[in-house]
């Protein structure tokens, strides 16, 4: 005996006197599971149950625990029910929605990393301050970062590692940190004034890369439109990938932020403006358009989905662009393109001299 008090033999202990491999020691009967998963009212900390407990106590005092929702409004267990629905995962997304409301121009965005920083000095973004962490290693790209920011009047601002982590959200930011200017919209109703032009307005539905919003403001620029209107939502902000895709035109276009396309484009209409947009699939060829010489939003829909439904009902014309294969245009290729056939149109080929 090995004086351990232990069963040997064909048990759940060998002979050596250590427990059998896959049963812990505790024998078949601890391997059995703890049977089917209860009720989520019956889980101790489950929200159901909290609720559930709630409600209890609520009725043992004669008491209703909340007004009923109003109608047409989901009640907290009907949410509950939906598929993919979780109260934690609401408020989290809640969180994220306060802190990085991306493109609302109510919170300044930090570029991180000495490339990244270092390209959106030279491409004149407007920035608040320059974050420097403390003992860098020598390099040049630091040193020009600070310089090109002393030039423009950014504030330098030496910063320790933990709250450059902070500021830039965990983001390796290689010891330098880039504060941008939040963005001012303008209303959609302030770009209908065009100093005595009919007014041409570029309405895009469904961006979500800053690249293609810094692409369609150059274009914008360069033909001489009156401004960009954006959704407030699911869509592309005037964020520091924006500046520096349109090089710098930004600070020469207004761009509009609307609370609900489709209701600002019908505003639009009731202001007397003609709403065309861009469909692959229209019948009609923007060259031959006739609607050019007067009040126009161009609206531009994304490269895989095209127009939402009801943007697309908001149109009095759809027009397409024609091209050879199974090719698609982005946004960026496609604004330009329809701003040049409408320039044409309107006689004023010569205005816009910005290079392209």
């Amino acid at each position: 005996m090995s004086g351990q008090g232990k069963k040997t033999g064909s048990g759940s202990w060998s002979k050596s006197g250590r427990p059998r491999p896959g049963t812990g020691g505790y024998g078949r009967r601890r391997l059995e599971g703890r049977g089917p998963t209860p009720p989520a009212e019956m889980r101790p900390g489950h929200p159901a149950q909290r609720r559930a407990g709630a409600a209890a106590g609520s009725a043992a005092r004669g008491k209703p625990r909340s007004a009923a929702p109003a109608s047409g409004e989901e009640s907290g267990q009907q949410k509950a029910g939906r598929p993919g629905y979780s109260p934690e995962g609401r408020a989290r997304g809640a969180g994220r929605s306060a802190s990085s409301n991306r493109g609302a121009g109510g919170a300044a965005e930090f570029v991180a990393g000495r490339n990244a920083v270092l390209e959106s000095l030279r491409a004149a973004v407007p920035a608040i301050a320059l974050h420097v962490g403390p003992r860098l290693d020598a390099d040049e790209r630091i040193s020009e970062a600070i310089k090109l920011a002393a030039d423009v009047g950014i504030a330098v601002v030496e910063a320790g590692r933990s709250e450059l982590d902070r500021l830039t959200g965990g983001a390796v930011h290689q010891g330098l940190a880039l504060r941008i200017r939040p963005y001012a919209y303008a209303h959609p109703d302030d770009l209908l004034s065009a100093d005595g032009e009919p007014p041409l307005i570029v309405a895009l539905d469904g961006i979500t890369d800053p690249r293609n919003l810094g692409a369609v403001a150059r274009s914008v620029a360069a033909f001489g439109a009156t401004g960009i209107l954006i959704p407030g939502r699911r869509s592309a902000g005037v964020t520091a990938g924006a500046w520096k895709a349109s090089a710098g035109a930004l600070a020469r276009v207004r761009v509009a932020q609307a609370p609900n396309l489709s209701r600002s484009l019908a505003a639009y209409a009731e202001a007397g403006l003609f709403v065309v947009g861009l469909d692959a699939d229209a019948d009609d060829d923007i060259a031959g358009m006739t609607l050019a010489d007067g009040p126009l939003v161009l609206v531009i829909g994304s490269e895989g989905r095209g127009l939402s439904r009801l943007v697309a009902q908001q149109c009095d014309l759809t027009v397409r662009i024609p091209i050879s294969g199974a090719e698609s245009l982005n946004a960026g290729v496609a604004a330009g393109i329809a701003l040049y056939a409408v320039s044409r149109e309107r006689g004023d080929g010569q205005r816009g001299n910005a290079q392209l």
